[in-house]
């Protein structure tokens, strides 16, 4: 049996964390997707980094799977995928996902908090 603290142990081993200062410098990549997966609440209080897209982290693998009907076409294995969260677990856990997806460029933003701290621009949610 798996524990939290187990498969979030798997998901950091597997997805490489990206520093705030690393991902600015991606913001606005065609080649790149941001990828919010907070609640709409916690967006929508906050806002998000530019051009992020926000999904839950339940609806994740719906969305980023081309066989769904509820398939966005913003998820492209091509593409290098920057997910974060409020403070690093979801967007782990969602990384980690994405990976065995067949999403071989997925990176761990952390927290949304970082993000402003290290002065990352923000768009409304």
């Amino acid at each position: 049996m798996k524990t939290v603290q187990t498969m979030l142990a798997e998901a950091e081993a597997e997805v490489p964390r990206i520093s705030p200062d690393e991902a600015k410098k991606l913001v606005g990549r065609a080649d790149v997707l941001f990828l919010d997966v907070r609640e709409p609440a916690e967006v929508a209080a906050s806002g998000k980094v530019p051009g992020a897209l926000a999904i839950p982290r339940g609806l994740v693998e719906f969305r980023a799977d081309p066989a769904s009907a509820l398939h966005d076409a913003a998820f492209d294995r091509s593409k290098t995928v920057v997910a974060y969260c409020a403070s690093g677990g979801r967007s782990a856990l969602v990384g980690k996902t994405l990976k065995d997806m067949g999403y071989d460029n997925v990176r761990n933003l952390g927290g949304f908090k970082g993000w402003l701290e290290a002065g990352g621009e923000v768009e409304k949610g």
